[in-house]
């Protein structure tokens, strides 16, 4: 569960990085996310690996789709990928 909220914080403060303007669906969006699964069974850790993987990858895409330094999401990979 820790893991999970480090995860959506990190998240959270790369929504910042992106253009006013679309913030706020970014945020909702992960927001809907990480409700969306949190009964995924904590005890299944490929499920865990798998989710953290696409919170990382689509993190990217995200940054990448506003032409924002994927640098900024390191910290987000410390977190997901380790």
């Amino acid at each position: 569960m820790k893991k999970a909220l480090k995860a959506y914080g990190a998240v959270l403060r790369l929504v910042r990085r992106l253009p006013k303007d679309t913030r706020p669906y970014y945020a909702k969006y992960a927001r809907e996310n990480f409700v969306n699964y949190r009964e995924v069974d904590a005890a299944d850790p490929n499920a865990l690996n798998d989710l953290f993987n696409r919170t990382y990858t689509h993190s990217l895409w995200v940054l990448n789709k506003y032409s924002v330094d994927q640098a900024a999401a390191d910290k987000l990979k410390e977190i997901c990928c380790s």
